[in-house]
């Protein structure tokens, strides 16, 4: 464990129960997500070790993003 999370855990033991419990789910969820992340990251270098990937227009992935988050 590194010293920056071990000083972490410490500090989060100080604090009231239900707030260590509280961390504790968040701190589950965000590792749960970054699990998914390495999978979704770990295929996409696969299908591109295979050659499958395509060439991208940067204007249109912009846009799209925008679309998806609000923004104009």
């Amino acid at each position: 464990m590194t010293k920056t999370l071990d000083k972490a855990i410490q500090e989060v033991a100080a604090l009231p129960e239900a707030d260590q419990e509280r961390i504790g789910r968040e701190v589950l969820s965000h590792v749960e997500k970054l699990r998914r992340l390495r999978i979704k990251l770990d295929k996409a270098a696969a299908s591109l070790a295979r050659g499958e990937g395509r060439e991208l227009n940067i204007d249109d992935v912009i846009r799209r993003a925008h679309l998806r988050h609000g923004r104009a």
